[in-house]
Formats: structure tokens, C-alpha cells, sequence
């Protein structure tokens, strides 16, 4: 339960005041041993603590599913693999599994989502980090249009879409190789662009290396760059700008 939640809850009588005041007075992380999950992260910033699942051992990562669970009643992980969904499935059946973008989640059903952000990607094997990004900003309540394929080999592919993707509130060009499609797309709209290096191509991309500092020399104004591979980061901050970009068009709307 979020606190935009529980304050609704009292209001409608629904949670007593001494009920909340309880909730509140928890402690603001919940200690495991292991891990000390961030409980107030969204009261701070207005997204909840998300899972990077690689790595982790399996007993920590259903204990860290179940608490989660617990707590918000969702869960967003990144970087699964099937064995880790097979595995917290037999704690939490409804957990859902992409194995193109590697997410592993339990999703509350949520309002209708809101704002516009375009994830567009270079190529198909650039869809993989792309579908990250995308999915991690419709958890968190983005509504997002996806232009995959249309890399700067073939410039009609994009520009047939450039309607689209000059109404939305920001941009996530993912590209591996050389990775001009951020400078590309960086010239053609008015919003932000976040670019997304891929470890896509072959021995001279350096693993990713040779987009990155491609995205970073961007002569395009409005480019920002994340790290490589890193759909989840991309995602995230395009979320945080459709917020900022609904909650001023709503403010406009309202004078």
C-alpha cells in the first residue's frame, strides 16, 4: 500500500487513523539480513524500490519477491532469467516473465496511462534493451509508442514515423554500431532524447563502447546518454520527464 493510497483509504473510512499512524511509524526499510528493501522509496521520489535480479542468489531473491509483495502488493524486477521465474513462480504464481526484455513482475491493474513517450530502436537485435525501457515506463504508468528497426541504413523508416515521435513528451533512441540514431532523432524533435548505447555489433563497437561515446559527441542539442544496455535507466527518466510534462500540461489546461 502506497501512501497515496492509505491517505484515500482514511478518507473514504475505510483505514483508521490509528491504523495509518502505525503504518507510518514502520521503519523506513525493512531489514533482512541480506537486504534492506527501501519501503519509502516511492513516498521519496514516487517510484518503488525495483529488483535487479541477476546475480542474486536464489533463496535472497524469492525472500526480497514475497516481501515486495507484501508491502505494495506489485514487483518489478530487471535482468531475469527463466530459471529465477520458474523459481518465483512456485512462491507467487502470478508473476509474469518477458524473456525479450527480462523483466520479471507482478502488476496491480493500474489507471489509464498517461503522456506520450516513443521508444524507438536502430535495429531488431537493439529490441531486447529497447523493451526494457518500455515496459519499465509503462509500470510506472507512461503510455508508450514503440518505432523499432528504423535505423539510420534505411532514414524512410524513421521518418515515416516522425509524426508520432515529434508528439511525444520524450524520446528513448536505442542503437548499437555507431549509434547515430540518437543525433538523428535529436535534430528532428523538440523534446528530450535519451540515448541508449548497445554492446550490438562487431569487434571495433567495443561491446558498446564505440555507440557510447558516439551518443556523448552528439552534435544534437537535447541528447542526454545513459550507460550502456541500460533500457532500465532510460525508462526510467523518461517517465520522469512525462511527468513533469503532464503534470504541466494539466496545470496549463487548468488556468
Amino acid at each position: 500500500m502506497d501512501i497515496k493510497e492509505m491517505l484515500n483509504r482514511v478518507r473514504q473510512g475505510d483505514l483508521s487513523v490509528e491504523e495509518a499512524e502505525r503504518y507510518l511509524k514502520k521503519r523506513p526499510f525493512e531489514e533482512m539480513g541480506f537486504a534492506r528493501l527501501d519501503l519509502h522509496r516511492e513516498v521519496r521520489s514516487g517510484f518503488p524500490e525495483v529488483v535487479f535480479c541477476s546475480g542474486k542468489p536464489d533463496e535472497y531473491l524469492v525472500a526480497i519477491y514475497k516481501k515486495m509483495y507484501e508491502e505494495y502488493g506489485e514487483v518489478f524486477g530487471t535482468r531475469a532469467d527463466r530459471r529465477q521465474y520458474e523459481l518465483v513462480k512456485e512462491a507467487l504464481p502470478y508473476v509474469c516473465y518477458d524473456g525479450i526484455s527480462r523483466i520479471l513482475k507482478i502488476e496491480r491493474d493500474k489507471k489509464e496511462r498517461e503522456g506520450l513517450i516513443v521508444v524507438c530502436t536502430a535495429g531488431t537485435a537493439d529490441i531486447p534493451v529497447a523493451e526494457e525501457a518500455a515496459q519499465t515506463a509503462e509500470f510506472f504508468g507512461a503510455r508508450v509508442e514503440r518505432v523499432y528497426d528504423a535505423g539510420v541504413s534505411g532514414l524512410h523508416r524513421l521518418l515515416a514515423n516522425v509524426d508520432e515521435i515529434q508528439r511525444a513528451n520524450c524520446v528513448v533512441a536505442v542503437a548499437g554500431m555507431e549509434g547515430a540514431l540518437a543525433s538523428v532523432i535529436g535534430g528532428l524533435v523538440g523534446n528530450p532524447v535519451i540515448a541508449v548505447p548497445t554492446s550490438v555489433g562487431y569487434g571495433a563497437s567495443m561491446n558498446g563502447l564505440s555507440a557510447l561515446l558516439t551518443m556523448i559527441n552528439s552534435c544534437a542539442n537535447g541528447v542526454a546518454v545513459v550507460n550502456i544496455d541500460n533500457g532500465y535507466g532510460a525508462g526510467y527518466m523518461a517517465t520522469q520527464i512525462n511527468r513533469l510534462a503532464v503534470g504541466g500540461k494539466e496545470s496549463r489546461d487548468g488556468m
